[in-house]
Protein backbone atom coordinates (compact mmCIF):
# COMPACT_ATOMS: atom_id res chain seq x y z
CA UNK A 1 0.00 0.00 0.00
CA UNK A 2 1.24 3.37 -1.08
CA UNK A 3 1.09 6.26 1.66
CA UNK A 4 1.57 9.87 1.89
CA UNK A 5 2.81 11.77 4.85
CA UNK A 6 0.14 14.81 3.76
CA UNK A 7 -0.49 18.33 5.35
CA UNK A 8 -3.33 20.10 4.04
CA UNK A 9 -2.12 23.31 4.31
CA UNK A 10 0.87 22.82 1.55
CA UNK A 11 0.36 23.31 -2.30
CA UNK A 12 3.27 20.71 -2.53
CA UNK A 13 1.54 17.88 -0.30
CA UNK A 14 -1.31 19.05 -1.84
CA UNK A 15 -0.26 18.31 -5.16
CA UNK A 16 1.62 15.04 -4.31
CA UNK A 17 -1.94 13.53 -3.34
CA UNK A 18 -3.48 14.80 -6.76
CA UNK A 19 -0.36 13.08 -8.26
CA UNK A 20 -1.70 9.81 -6.50
CA UNK A 21 -4.52 10.39 -7.56
CA UNK A 22 -4.13 10.83 -10.99
CA UNK A 23 -1.94 7.01 -10.93
CA UNK A 24 -4.85 5.25 -10.07
CA UNK A 25 -3.21 3.86 -7.56
CA UNK A 26 -4.69 3.12 -4.12
CA UNK A 27 -3.11 4.67 -1.49
CA UNK A 28 -3.53 6.14 2.20
CA UNK A 29 -2.91 9.76 3.41
CA UNK A 30 -1.91 9.88 6.77
CA UNK A 31 -2.02 13.08 8.18
CA UNK A 32 0.85 13.67 10.06
CA UNK A 33 0.12 16.98 11.96
CA UNK A 34 -3.03 15.40 13.64
CA UNK A 35 -1.52 11.49 13.62
CA UNK A 36 2.30 11.92 15.18
CA UNK A 37 4.91 9.86 14.02
CA UNK A 38 6.37 7.79 16.95
CA UNK A 39 10.01 7.65 16.84
CA UNK A 40 10.29 4.20 15.46
CA UNK A 41 7.92 5.41 12.37
CA UNK A 42 10.02 7.98 11.76
CA UNK A 43 13.67 6.42 11.48
CA UNK A 44 11.75 3.10 9.25
CA UNK A 45 10.46 6.63 7.13
CA UNK A 46 14.09 7.87 6.93
CA UNK A 47 15.77 4.61 6.56
CA UNK A 48 13.12 4.07 3.54
CA UNK A 49 14.50 7.68 2.63
CA UNK A 50 18.48 6.56 2.86
CA UNK A 51 19.04 10.30 4.19
CA UNK A 52 20.30 11.64 7.20
CA UNK A 53 17.73 13.01 9.45
CA UNK A 54 18.98 16.78 9.20
CA UNK A 55 18.23 16.64 5.45
CA UNK A 56 14.09 15.72 6.11
CA UNK A 57 13.93 18.78 8.30
CA UNK A 58 12.50 21.84 6.76
CA UNK A 59 15.18 24.10 8.87
CA UNK A 60 13.09 27.46 7.50
CA UNK A 61 10.37 26.65 10.12
CA UNK A 62 10.46 29.11 13.12
CA UNK A 63 10.12 26.19 15.84
CA UNK A 64 13.61 25.66 14.26
CA UNK A 65 15.37 28.37 14.09
CA UNK A 66 13.88 29.46 17.48
CA UNK A 67 15.09 25.96 19.14
CA UNK A 68 17.39 24.17 17.09
CA UNK A 69 19.16 26.10 14.65
CA UNK A 70 23.20 26.58 14.85
CA UNK A 71 23.34 23.76 17.49
CA UNK A 72 25.34 20.71 16.78
CA UNK A 73 22.22 17.72 16.99
CA UNK A 74 22.98 14.11 16.90
CA UNK A 75 20.64 11.94 14.32
CA UNK A 76 18.55 10.95 17.40
CA UNK A 77 18.05 14.51 18.88
CA UNK A 78 16.68 15.81 15.21
CA UNK A 79 14.45 12.61 15.03
CA UNK A 80 12.94 13.59 18.28
CA UNK A 81 12.77 16.90 17.57
CA UNK A 82 10.56 16.09 14.81
CA UNK A 83 8.64 13.72 16.59
CA UNK A 84 7.96 16.51 19.20
CA UNK A 85 7.42 19.05 16.77
CA UNK A 86 6.51 17.05 13.39
CA UNK A 87 5.74 21.00 11.39
CA UNK A 88 9.71 20.02 11.38
CA UNK A 89 9.09 17.46 8.81
CA UNK A 90 9.85 17.98 4.99
CA UNK A 91 6.29 17.37 2.87
CA UNK A 92 4.96 15.29 1.33
CA UNK A 93 6.50 12.08 1.83
CA UNK A 94 5.49 9.12 -0.59
CA UNK A 95 6.28 5.56 0.66
CA UNK A 96 6.02 2.59 -1.20
CA UNK A 97 7.42 -0.61 -0.17
CA UNK A 98 10.85 -0.27 0.95
CA UNK A 99 11.27 3.04 -1.36
CA UNK A 100 10.31 6.49 -0.39
CA UNK A 101 10.62 9.93 -1.68
CA UNK A 102 9.78 13.43 -0.28
CA UNK A 103 7.49 14.94 -3.02
CA UNK A 104 9.39 18.25 -3.95
CA UNK A 105 9.40 18.21 -6.88
CA UNK A 106 5.95 16.01 -7.43
CA UNK A 107 7.60 14.09 -10.41
CA UNK A 108 9.77 12.56 -7.88
CA UNK A 109 6.73 10.52 -6.48
CA UNK A 110 6.27 9.14 -10.14
CA UNK A 111 10.09 7.55 -9.97
CA UNK A 112 8.70 4.76 -6.54
CA UNK A 113 5.44 3.92 -8.23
Amino acid sequence: MIKIYHNNRCSKSRLGVKALENSGKEFKIIKYLDATLSIDELKAVIEKLGIPPLELVRQNETIWKSNFKGKNLSDAELIQAMVDHPKLIERPIVVYGNKAVIGRPTERILDIL
